[in-house]
């Protein structure tokens, strides 16, 4: 059986998934369905995940693995990151709010917290 392919080998636009079969019970289902970020990777790509997930994302076991060195394994991996849509190193959930800094600026003009109180908070966030 062959991977799914993410990318039409002829022009690179994106191909969707329209027909799923059982083979045990010869069901089939027709439609538009979602591949996800993994159908965006190439089959190196699946491969190299397939090693970091092996080595429980420790990169310093990967490059014993894979015979390359840190900052190789590294930058595959933020390829990996952008290929899937995704920009490596941002964070989403725990960004402060421009309110959120404002508050703790003034706490710190207003003396209710210390200046290294202060610059811990925003440090964290």
């Amino acid at each position: 059986m062959h991977p799914i392919l993410g990318q039409c080998p002829v022009c690179g636009g994106e191909l969707a998934l329209t027909r799923l079969e059982c083979r045990q019970c010869d069901t089939t289902i027709e439609g538009r369905f979602h591949t996800g970020p993994f159908a965006h990777l190439s089959a190196e790509q699946l491969r190299f995940l397939e090693v970091f997930v092996r080595n429980e994302g420790k990169l310093t076991h990967m490059e014993e693995d894979l015979g390359l060195s840190y900052p190789t394994i590294r930058n595959r991996l933020h390829d990996i990151i952008r290929a899937m849509g995704y920009e490596p190193g941002k964070e989403d959930a725990a960004r402060l709010t421009e309110d959120d800094r404002r508050r703790i600026l003034e706490d710190l003009n207003q003396g209710k917290i210390s200046s290294k109180e202060a610059m811990k908070m925003l440090k964290e966030n």
